[in-house]
């Protein structure tokens, strides 16, 4: 059998050549096996309506393997001819014909060196794409962070807009009065609360 590629035959025809005769080479294969146990049958046959003859069924099976071998060897010579020639003339495409998915190269012809350049530009783009997706996303964790914080931002904010429209209720606009007013409450609250936890206290005792 044949071992060339033929990688563009098999191409056009969906399958590699060499297969093809393969598969020839074994259905003849078959036919010849299934031919010889015809012709034995046939024989044997012959033989056992005739009996006293001098020929047994093992020289019939003997003779049937000799004439197998035979023919197999001879077959084996002529299939390799046949293969040469189905191969040379009918299952190979010829150099100067172009199939029809490959005559976008004959438009745009490209040498290996710009193939190869080709390439690298490829590859340069799609490192370059993957980059700035990279950025992008990076870009999108600042933009999230950004909206955080303008989030916090605006919450203090309010905070200040509640305390100014408390400042104001109790008659304190400017921000240090109301920021003095805020430290004495504090302070008056600290010094309840220091009231109560020592009341407290006295309570458990009497209890006591």
């Amino acid at each position: 059998m044949s071992v060339s590629p033929m990688a563009y035959e098999t191409q056009f025809f969906g399958f590699t050549p060499q297969t093809c005769m393969l598969r020839i080479y074994l259905a003849f294969q078959d036919y010849l096996l299934e031919m010889m146990a015809v012709v034995e049958s046939v024989v044997l046959k012959k033989l056992d309506a005739s009996p006293g003859g001098r020929v047994s069924r093992l020289d019939v099976r003997k003779s049937t393997e000799k004439f197998l071998r035979f023919m197999k060897d001879h077959f084996d010579q002529l299939f390799g001819k046949m293969e040469e020639v189905l191969l040379q003339l009918v299952l190979s495409i010829p150099p100067n014909v172009l199939l029809p998915e490959d005559k976008v190269h004959q438009q745009y012809p490209y040498s290996e060196e710009q193939f190869q350049a080709l390439q690298d530009e490829i590859s340069r783009l799609r490192e370059q794409c993957r980059a700035e997706a990279a950025a992008g996303q990076a870009l999108r964790a600042e933009l999230e962070e950004q909206k955080a914080v303008q989030a916090e931002l605006e919450r203090i904010l309010q905070w200040f807009d509640g305390l100014e429209n408390t400042c104001r209720e109790h008659g304190t606009s400017n921000f240090r009065e109301s920021f003095a007013f805020l430290t004495q409450n504090s302070k008056k609250l600290q010094d309840v609360l220091k009231d109560v936890k020592e009341k407290s206290k006295k309570l458990k005792r009497g209890d006591e």
